[in-house]
């Protein structure tokens, strides 16, 4: 008897678990998911945008600035140009000098005279470009005269490194 019993207490707890599992196995999951079929967005493609070209409007006072820059960056060109002539000379009479004779160190003084107004070009160069990107962070459109002015620093700054080289290859290296 003690087995029969124990035999249906079995039978009775595995039918249900059977039951359980067989009513688990019936439900339904109700979480939403996407549909894999193309989205709106997908349907667009892929070319690019139209952006409208932005046009500067006149400021005045950027002007203003842009002829104190061109007025001084004349000067600076003028000053290089009149110490150039004169350390070119200086160089040619030191050529065949000593390192470290009065006309070796004449030249290479000149040399340094024309350092500094390089370096006066390339902060008038870095000044511009900080204009720009000041203009640029403000989300304001290219200003064409800025631009201009840019170019022009940016040569004179590029003709003055060029004359530099050229005089400091004449000399005697040390």
């Amino acid at each position: 008897m003690k087995l029969a019993t124990s035999f249906r207490s079995r039978s009775l707890r595995t039918l249900s678990l059977l039951a359980l599992l067989a009513a688990a196995a019936c439900s339904k999951d109700t979480t939403a998911y996407p549909s894999l079929g193309l989205r709106p967005v997908e349907k667009l493609g892929f070319a690019e945008p139209e952006v409208k070209t932005a046009v500067a409007t006149p400021d005045p006072a950027l002007d203003a600035d842009i002829r104190t820059i061109s007025n001084k960056l004349d000067a600076i060109a003028t000053g290089f140009t009149r110490d150039a002539a004169k350390a070119e000379a200086l160089a040619r009479t030191a050529r065949g000098a000593a390192v470290g004779s009065d006309a070796w160190l004449a030249a290479q003084t000149a040399l340094a005279g024309l350092d500094d107004w390089r370096a006066q070009s390339s902060a008038l160069v870095t000044d511009i470009e900080q204009r720009a990107t000041d203009r640029a962070a403000k989300l304001q459109a290219d200003y064409p005269a800025l631009a201009t002015i840019r170019e022009t620093a940016q040569a004179e700054n590029d003709r003055q490194g060029a004359a530099i080289a050229r005089i400091q290859a004449s000399l005697p290296a040390a």
